[in-house]
């Protein structure tokens, strides 16, 4: 009899065992997935070659010094200066962030052999654009963009990639990245493969050829403020109130009065050159010193696609004290008034 129910118990208890399988499979596969269990998902690298050309060689430099901004982040700049400055050389990467056992490193992206990129094939290099994987396989931290990248247009990321190729080697000794365990697992589900053909733009009006750069910018990444799971708040979209800098949050870019409604195409394009709102001066971790460089053609295309937002009534203002916004979980100034 002992042991009749002794084998009962063991029964129950591996059926027990499986249930709690079940359920932590069940968890997994509907919140993050298996990803961060069995690695990010990846496509095998081919041969093709992008050819250099004229035109290649100038939309590459002006999406990577321009739109993409790619050299804000893969270049150390002295802060202190307004507009910031270079202090290394352009492309050869720097330490973004460090603390305790956490350090985000952008790489050296020069055509340096050693310590750059010198030695990817094109594929490579597109695929850690648009698809967050390294040349050796690894995943890219998602402070690189590429889930915005992703909608690159085939032939922009062809110019991007043929320029970058052409940016003059620089070598620098950067630390490797330190990425806590739980994050390095969770960034697995990020990375998705681009494998079918990504086409140009839709240019038939400036709004929609507008919203093809706003992404390209990442403008959401600073501009819509995030839940505690790092998720953007729903209805939020481009509202502002995320930290961008100490004591400064990113402005409402939506056309509510309380955020860029009363602006006019003319103060927008004004604003983006000169970092200047009238009299009120816009932080240098806004990018206006590198979307200065924009063509007029393509800031208006940006303020018409920011017109076509839902109006979202969120008041910021760095001007004055911090106080706790229900809104959008952050504190800032008039954060109590929404």
């Amino acid at each position: 009899m002992a042991r009749s129910w002794g084998r009962l118990l063991a029964k129950i208890a591996g059926y027990g065992f499986l249930v709690l399988l079940l359920l932590a499979a069940l968890g997994i596969t509907f919140t993050v997935g298996w990803r961060p269990v069995i690695g990010a998902k990846k496509r095998t690298l081919t041969s093709r070659k992008y050819e250099v050309t004229p035109a290649r060689m100038q939309r590459g430099d002006y999406l990577v010094h321009a739109v993409m901004h790619c050299m804000g982040c893969h270049t150390k700049h002295d802060d202190k200066a307004n507009p910031p400055v270079l202090a290394a050389k352009e492309g050869s990467g720097q330490v973004l962030f460090e603390e305790g056992g956490f350090r985000l490193v952008a790489p050296n992206i020069t055509s340096d052999p050693e310590t750059g990129i010198g030695k990817w094939s094109d594929d490579a290099i597109a695929r850690a654009i648009r698809e967050g994987i390294a040349a050796d396989g690894s995943t890219l931290f998602p402070l690189m963009p590429y889930e915005h990248f992703r909608d690159l247009s085939d032939e922009d990321l062809a110019s991007v990639v043929v320029f970058l190729r052409s940016v003059p080697p620089a070598h620098s000794d950067l630390p490797a990245a330190k990425i806590p365990f739980l994050f390095a697992r969770l960034v697995q589900s990020a990375p998705r493969p681009v494998t079918s053909p990504v086409p140009e733009p839709d240019k038939s009006t400036p709004a929609k050829y507008g919203a093809y750069l706003v992404r390209m910018a990442t403008c959401s990444d600073c501009h819509t403020p995030l839940d505690p799971k790092f998720q953007p708040i729903p209805g939020m979209e481009m509202a502002g109130g995320n930290p961008i800098d100490k004591g400064a949050n990113s402005a409402n870019l939506t056309p509510d009065p309380s955020g860029i409604g009363y602006y006019d195409e003319a103060l927008f394009v004004q604003a983006m050159r000169t970092g200047s709102v009238r009299a009120r001066h816009l932080n240098s971790a806004m990018l206006w010193w590198i979307f200065r460089n924009m063509t007029d053609d393509d800031l208006k295309a940006m303020y018409a696609y920011l017109r076509t937002l839902k109006p979202v009534h969120h008041l910021v203002d760095n001007t004055e004290p911090p106080t706790q916004c229900t809104r959008c979980g952050q504190k800032h100034g008039l954060g109590n008034r929404n």
